[in-house]
């Protein structure tokens, strides 16, 4: 399948530092990437970077087979949506109201959201356990909830490519479950990709198809079960870590 977003060369930099050096990379559909690194590694940056909210130092990005940049900003806006790491809200609104702002690429200059997009909103509200909160001021919520709110923004958005910095952070664990399989199951059927930045190396495993690993000696990228091991884990986090089967499952341990 030709690939939703492919970067060629990509390199990254931040004043003197360069986080990413010479990255290829294909996010086709049917596929759930995990971006794994330490902190300070360059995942959020490379995250931005995909998003084409900033330049790279050198390389090119093609979206759906054109470069990223010549997309028109609504109409990137349906193909890809990116989660942030960090919301502030400084105003008062309902869950209701800013999720439809996910829906705002699908509408046109002077329209309102109709029923229609009031029922995507909903179902994505519900997707993340969410359902009766639509007229909670998103003033009141605790972080975990703040988060779904703004994973239900993303899924109404209903881009084809969906790019996530920490999405499980304040979350708990039937939560983040819950989160992954929804995200497989959009991967699956729906022929979406998934690029999600995460800390727990485990869930990785157990739910990603691919994972991209940067580390302090460069990147690794390529099928969960090529890339994910215990060198490549080690060398990226400086710890050692052993690999154990649990059941169905491998687990990843501290020594």
């Amino acid at each position: 399948m030709n690939p939703l977003l492919r970067a060629t060369g990509l390199t990254l930099q931040i004043g003197p530092r360069t986080l990413l050096d010479e990255l290829h990379l294909a996010l086709r559909p049917g596929e759930v990437w995990a971006l794994i690194g330490p902190n300070g590694s360059g995942k959020t940056t490379l995250l931005h970077t995909l998003a084409g909210l900033r330049p790279p130092a050198r390389g090119t990005l093609e979206l759906v087979g054109q470069p990223l940049a010549d997309w028109p900003p609504g109409q990137a806006a349906c193909l890809r949506g990116l989660l942030p790491q960090a919301m502030v809200d400084s105003f008062s609104a309902t869950v209701l109201e800013l999720v439809l702002i996910g829906r705002h690429p699908h509408l046109s200059r002077w329209a309102w959201e109709d029923n229609t997009d009031t029922a995507v909103a909903r179902a994505a509200l519900a997707a993340v356990d969410l359902a009766g909160f639509e007229t909670r001021d998103v003033l009141t919520l605790s972080g975990g909830e703040r988060q779904r709110v703004a994973l239900a923004a993303l899924l109404a958005q209903d881009p084809l490519l969906l790019l996530l910095d920490e999405p499980l952070a304040h979350l708990d664990l039937h939560h983040q479950l819950q989160l992954l399989q929804h995200l497989q199951r959009l991967a699956r059927t729906a022929g979406k990709a998934v690029l999600l930045s995460v800390h727990d190396l485990n869930l990785a495993a157990r739910f990603a198809t691919h994972a991209l690993v940067l580390g302090p000696h460069g990147h690794r990228a390529g099928p969960v079960a090529a890339v994910l091991d215990e060198a490549t884990l080690s060398v990226a986090f400086g710890h050692a870590l052993r690999r154990v089967r649990v059941g169905e499952h491998w687990l990843f341990v501290p020594e």
